[in-house]
């Protein structure tokens, strides 16, 4: 059994892309376009492509590392001339049933991958919608090859092996009789074509790394989790191949005033005790700028103010939630003499020199249980 990790110049713990690499060199070294009728160089092609079979495989590879010969007839079990499970599963099933059942050769040009990236916005972009720009780095179609894959000025060839057809067709005997089976061609890897000069530039593959800038459109509404689809805008595909697609996941970063539920907002608006008992007109700095906030007297603490389409716009559809304002009336707790014999004044005229102690519900404010449930408490 030859030793493919020294057919392919490579270590034993070589990574599948440096035994790819290695055998892209060797092909085009070794290739009959190329090497012509130079002596030994047809069986030495053979014997690359048969190591690289073999090795490019990780379950292949694992058979060999643990001294089977996979491509040997049986897959190197059973003795020689053997028919493995492998080869009548394929006899009856198809070669190719294990990967789609692709007839034919293989398209060289295959779609990219999608990408998910993170997109960080605040508050006000989340309620009124805004304009980003997005860098990105994915792979684009080759400037100079434009995808082919190909050096300027070459073109890919038919396969000398599989005749254009992807595939290898081999005799075998089995319990069965003589049977054929089909495999994808290891020396075009089952395109039907070789690039005997890959372009320089991606070397062969089509497409190269790039970065570049997105210009998105962050629609009003956006919350945590929301994705945002790019059609198109991700990494072109192997071959110039057909662009994946962009999500971008939207995360809200927290704001220091206002908390959000769904499009609606809440925040705390604290008041003088005197000014929640004789009522007033305050000045709250809103998304929309200042606001003014109306109390009538007697406003008592947790008392909500709604301040109808100052929220959080609504997403693929018009108008916006509303501002919910918790009023937090502070009570003094530093009075001068002056300020005590005043307060002692209004509770001897309001009968409240003594007053009775009046059980209610627990649980604090509106507000403070709202905080409580919009934090998983």
């Amino acid at each position: 059994m030859s030793d493919y990790y020294e057919v392919l110049g490579v270590e034993r713990d070589a990574t599948p892309e440096q035994i790819k690499k290695a055998y892209r060199r060797l092909a085009r070294e070794l290739h009959p376009d190329v090497a012509g009728a130079e002596a030994g160089s047809e069986d030495r092609f053979k014997d690359v492509s048969r190591a690289y079979e073999v090795l490019s495989n990780p379950e292949k590879r694992r058979m060999y590392d643990m001294g089977a010969d996979p491509s040997a007839p049986g897959g190197g079990m059973g003795g020689q001339g053997g028919f493995g499970f492998q080869d009548i599963f394929e006899t009856f099933f198809g070669a190719a049933a294990g990967a789609g059942a692709q007839r034919g050769p293989i398209p060289r040009a295959r779609r990219g991958q999608d990408a998910l990236l993170r997109l960080d916005i605040d508050l006000a972009e989340a309620t009124f919608g805004t304009h980003r720009e997005v860098p990105v780095e994915t792979a684009v179609v080759c400037p100079t090859c434009d995808g082919s894959c190909c050096r300027p000025g070459t073109s890919p060839r038919t396969c000398d092996v599989c005749g254009g057809r992807g595939t290898v067709q081999r005799v075998a005997r089995s319990f069965l009789g003589q049977v054929m089976t089909s495999q994808p061609c290891a020396a075009c890897h089952g395109f039907g074509t070789v690039i005997p000069e890959p372009c320089t530039e991606c070397a062969g593959e089509g497409r190269v790394r790039s970065r570049r800038t997105l210009e998105v459109d962050v629609p009003a509404g956006v919350d945590t989790g929301t994705r945002i689809k790019l059609t198109a805008q991700g990494e072109v595909g192997p071959a110039g191949g057909p662009a994946g697609d962009i999500y971008l996941e939207v995360r809200e970063r927290k704001h220091d005033t206002f908390l959000r539920e769904g499009d609606d907002l809440h925040c705390t608006l604290e008041v003088p005790m005197t000014a929640a008992a004789l009522g007033t007109v305050l000045t709250l700095d809103t998304l929309d700028g200042p606001q003014e906030v109306d109390l009538r007297p007697g406003t008592q603490p947790a008392q909500v103010v709604t301040l109808r389409g100052l929220g959080v716009g609504h997403l693929h559809a018009g108008g916006r939630g509303d501002l919910h304002v918790h009023v937090d009336v502070k009570v003094p707790t530093a009075l001068d003499d002056e300020q005590s014999e005043l307060l002692r004044r209004l509770a001897g005229l309001r009968g409240e020199e003594r007053p009775e102690a009046r059980l209610s519900a627990s649980g604090g404010g509106v507000f403070s249980k709202l905080r409580d449930k919009l934090a998983g408490r």
